[in-house]
């Protein structure tokens, strides 16, 4: 599952997930952390990443834009790295069936909290 993570997020989450999401990515990674929400959108959606944030715009985006790509917004505020790894880890089989299963083909967002 191809997740990135936005400017938002610590890179160090991926060695945190990589488990469960080997091809999970940060924006630094890619090169891309001072693209604006649009380009990260476009990017996205051009390389098949889900997108993983904090951010209410990437929702604003999935709404006006529709999917892909689809966004994973976090609802519950910035918190320490481990803490989030704990939660994409332990919620990996419903993000794994949202991003890929048939049942959640027109839903665009999964808000966790």
């Amino acid at each position: 599952m191809s997740l990135l993570f936005d400017q938002n997020i610590s890179f160090r989450i991926i060695s945190k997930i990589e488990a469960n999401f080997p091809e999970a990515k940060q924006v630094r990674q890619l090169g891309i952390e001072n693209y604006s929400d649009v380009e990260i959108w476009k990017f996205a959606k051009e390389n098949k990443f889900t997108i993983v944030t904090f951010d209410a715009d990437f929702f604003d985006l999935s709404n006006f834009k529709g999917h892909p790509p689809k966004i994973i917004w976090l609802r519950f505020g910035n918190t320490k790295t481990d803490f989030l790894a704990d939660i994409i880890n332990s919620r990996n089989s419903i993000i794994k069936d949202f991003i890929g299963s048939a049942a959640y083909s027109e839903i665009a967002c999964l808000e966790i909290k």
